[in-house]
């Protein structure tokens, strides 16, 4: 009966040694409440203890967690409709705030946030144009929508949200059509423009091809003129030499010439007078000694 009663009052010494002691991981966050009330607040990581049955302890995740939104339908600032699909990364920084906000319920942080962040992106988008959505402004767009969220969710919820970005920016059905057609005259234009262009300076290039032709033509003319000049020049300047040397030996040699050039083709006929000046050298006895 003595051992029993022992045993009893050991495993009750048990019993509430165990619900007296509570661990908190590194990654966690802590709260202790008492009946309901909260008594401690951001417990740190370590081996605590509490009031069995009066203390109640509630742990956080003290991680970088997401939250994954729902894709959404947002108007651009000329009216564009897009469906942008977006998540959010954050961390509880305030323990004592979360649990009051939220309950300590992780999906009603998460919906709570995603809302913010819908809400947001709705404004922003709101005020720029497709092209500053898409490409031009949209890493500036994410940065200041972190920096404003952090202001509202780190006084209301306890949270920091550190980055907002946006996977995919879709066209709905309604609009692409529309959209692909307005890009692709913008494309046809761009081209046109290029073709344009390119036709200008073609034309340009040609001309000033033709130009140059035109005055190499000139100049080659020019020189080949001046040249042929002064070969006649220095002919005729060998062939006045040549006469003043010898007036009869030059004769002759133009005749023998001649005489070859004209009796070339045995289809030629040529009828002379045997007397003329033509064949003086032909006849006998004329020929120079």
């Amino acid at each position: 009966m003595k051992n029993t009663i022992f045993g009893i009052i050991i495993f009750l010494l048990i019993t509430v040694v165990s619900n007296s002691i509570f661990v908190v991981a590194q990654t966690e966050r802590a709260v202790m409440l008492q009946f309901g009330d909260m008594v401690r607040t951001d417990i740190p990581p370590g081996l605590h203890f509490k009031v069995p049955y009066v203390n109640t302890v509630r742990k956080f995740d003290a991680r970088v967690l997401t939250v994954d939104a729902t894709p959404q339908r947002y108007l651009t600032l000329e009216q564009k409709a897009l469906l942008v699909d977006s998540y959010a990364m954050w961390r509880i920084i305030d323990v004592e705030r979360f649990y009051t906000a939220t309950s300590g319920d992780e999906s009603r942080a998460n919906s709570l946030l995603a809302q913010r962040v819908n809400d947001g992106l709705r404004n922003k988008f709101g005020a720029r144009d497709l092209q500053e959505v898409v490409s031009g402004q949209r890493d500036a767009l994410m940065m200041e929508l972190t920096e404003e969220l952090n202001t509202y969710t780190a006084e209301q919820y306890g949270i920091e949200v550190i980055d907002v970005r946006v996977k995919r920016i879709d066209l709905p059905d309604d609009v692409r059509s529309s959209v692909y057609e307005r890009m692709t005259s913008e494309r046809q234009r761009e081209a046109q423009q290029l073709r344009s262009r390119g036709n200008e300076l073609a034309i340009g290039i040609e001309a000033d091809a033709d130009r140059q032709e035109a005055v190499l033509l000139v100049e080659a003319y020019r020189d080949s003129e001046l040249i042929r000049g002064e070969g006649d020049a220095q002919a005729a300047s060998i062939y006045a030499s040549a006469f003043t040397k010898d007036p009869e030996f030059y004769s002759f040699t133009r005749s023998l010439n001649s005489y070859r050039d004209t009796f070339s083709s045995k289809g030629d006929v040529l009828l002379l007078q045997p007397d003329s000046d033509y064949f003086k050298y032909m006849r006998s006895g004329d020929a120079p000694q």
